[in-house]
């Protein structure tokens, strides 16, 4: 969980509506670890205390995590090193990268790092927000094509399964 879904999807808790609905969101994940990347943004930290408050307090069935800045390098630097230079992993690569080290499967859905799908319908930055964001903008703090790119290879490889359209229900 990015902190910043707590700005975007859930208005910064700043009523008991908007804390209910991330509690309702939490509870969903039981037994679940909650990987929160909460210092690798500027204003990560409060927003994550909010949320362990909550998961304290209502006694939430969740496990967090937190990588520390060394992992994001590593991360960074795994991909450099074959030759995908990208700005800074997104939350969705940290996470496959992670899923290799522990996964003998790894089926993907939801990278698709273009405004539009593949029958021209919109397509969201985020699944939880309606931000419009250059996918190929200079100001992205993510290289999101080269990120797709990558993953297309692995995926024509064998390494993973890519769903880019519509899942089937099969995978």
């Amino acid at each position: 969980m990015n902190p910043s879904v707590i700005q975007r999807a859930f208005e910064d808790l700043v009523n008991a509506t908007w804390r209910e609905k991330l509690l309702q969101r939490l509870h969903s994940l039981n037994g679940s670890i909650l990987w929160i990347p909460a210092f690798m943004a500027r204003g990560g930290k409060e927003r994550v205390e909010w949320v362990n408050e909550l998961i304290l307090k209502h006694r939430v069935n969740v496990r967090t995590a937190y990588p520390s800045l060394r992992l994001l390098h590593a991360v960074r630097g795994y991909w450099l090193t074959n030759k995908v230079h990208i700005k800074r992993p997104t939350t969705g690569l940290l996470m496959y990268t992670l899923a290799t080290r522990f996964c003998n499967q790894i089926y993907l859905y939801g990278f698709w790092p273009f405004p539009l799908d593949q029958n021209q319908n919109p397509v969201k930055y985020h699944y939880y927000d309606s931000l419009k964001y250059g996918y190929t903008s200079q100001a992205s703090p993510h290289t999101m094509p080269l990120e797709f790119k990558a993953l297309k290879s692995l995926h024509e490889q064998g390494a993973l399964k890519l769903t880019v359209g519509q899942c089937d229900g099969a995978t």
